[in-house]
């Protein structure tokens, strides 16, 4: 509860102080920690000053994908604890300790709306909605296992089974990715044949490894937070190598 209320407090200071600038400024190495344990994804700019290339995109950035938390750092001190050497904006993920960089020395062009799409691109969470956009950071994550939620959005089962696998999912942190797939979507009806399911047959939960390019579902039944989580327990002790594989069609992707 005592470290709630600093880390509480610490944060009301970063905001405090980054009302006049238009991004909260951190200052110090603890308060970027703070920042960066604020959210499931954050980013913040290690910048020079507010004049320099790349302030005013990120803030632009931050104002059009208000679910992701940005903030500014000038304090080079400071930058050295997080192993940056120049300007650069990265994004901070707790699903798989991942840290996205974009060295602003190296990019070729850079404007508001590309810093939306880095963001965007790269936004995934414990549960993560799937979609082409954040298909690109799901692929391009080190953690190569998925926990796929199959489910038809506006059906009691998506909100419930969101929130449910959703508070499951940081048990998880660096083993696997937890993705929600919308059946109702014609998009996403590849996903659901290479599983060997169709809409009508939602709510089920699966396991894709892209490793061994091998997917299973858990049989038929309630999906509680128990049998999913002896389903993954399963998984990492090797234990659904011998098991059938759900669906027959090869795809090396969802």
């Amino acid at each position: 509860m005592l470290v709630t209320l600093c880390l509480t407090l610490l944060m009301s200071s970063v905001i405090a102080t980054g009302k006049e600038s238009g991004l909260p400024r951190l200052d110090d190495t603890e308060t970027v920690k703070a920042f960066i344990s604020s959210a499931e994804v954050v980013v913040i700019g290690f910048l020079e000053n507010e004049e320099s290339l790349g302030y005013k995109e990120l803030l632009a950035a931050s104002q059009k994908v208000k679910s992701v938390p940005a903030a500014m750092c000038t304090v080079k001190e400071v930058w050295v604890d997080f192993n940056i050497s120049s300007d650069t904006i990265t994004l901070f993920r707790k699903v798989d300790n991942h840290e996205k960089n974009l060295v602003l020395a190296m990019a070729k062009k850079l404007d508001a709306d590309g810093l939306v799409n880095f963001i965007t691109t790269n936004e995934v969470r414990y549960i993560t909605e799937y979609d082409q956009v954040t298909a690109v950071g799901l692929f391009n994550s080190e953690v190569k296992t998925h926990l796929v939620i199959f489910a038809n959005r506006g059906s009691k089962d998506y909100t419930k089974l969101k929130k449910r696998l959703g508070a499951l999912a940081p048990e998880f942190t660096g083993k696997f990715l937890f993705v929600l797939i919308n059946g109702d979507v014609k998009s996403n009806f590849k996903s659901l044949n290479y599983f060997g399911l169709k809409s009508t047959d939602l709510p089920r939960v699966g396991i894709y490894d892209r490793d061994s390019d091998r997917k299973w579902l858990l049989p038929e039944g309630e999906i509680s937070t128990e049998r999913v989580r002896d389903f993954c327990q399963s998984f990492l002790q090797g234990e659904l190598k011998n098991v059938k594989q759900a669906g027959e069609e090869p795809k090396t992707e969802l």
